[in-house]
């Protein structure tokens, strides 16, 4: 089994649905709120999106996974620092991290290619 090919089917599709349920879910609006990007809730949910997208398209395109996974890498360094700045516990960072070096192996191995 291709583990590398496993870890960017997960997080496109993770992506691709968390991106979705930030325009729809009373949770996901609440959350923007709490962690004060209410404003910018829509244009960060459309870029998650496109993102896990751009993951699923750049299997055909390396150049194009390259810079989405690095995208995606300081996303979730982005969104370690907001967790942290707003005082979350560790169990709420967890995700964000774990994220942060799923794309972060993503962006490596696109490098080898």
């Amino acid at each position: 089994m291709n583990y590398n090919l496993v870890i960017l089917l997960f997080s496109a599709i993770s992506f691709i649905f968390y991106g979705i349920s930030s325009f729809y879910s009373n949770r996901m609006i609440s959350e923007y709120e709490r962690w004060g990007y209410k404003k910018f809730r829509k244009i960060i949910a459309s870029l998650q999106l496109i993102a896990g997208v751009g993951l699923l398209i750049g299997l055909y395109f390396p150049l194009l996974l390259t810079v989405v996974s690095a995208l995606l890498t300081i996303m979730m360094i982005t969104a370690i620092f907001v967790r942290i700045r707003i005082k979350d516990n560790i169990i709420n960072i967890l995700p964000a991290i774990l994220y942060s070096i799923l794309n972060f192996i993503v962006f490596y191995k696109s490098l080898t290619l």
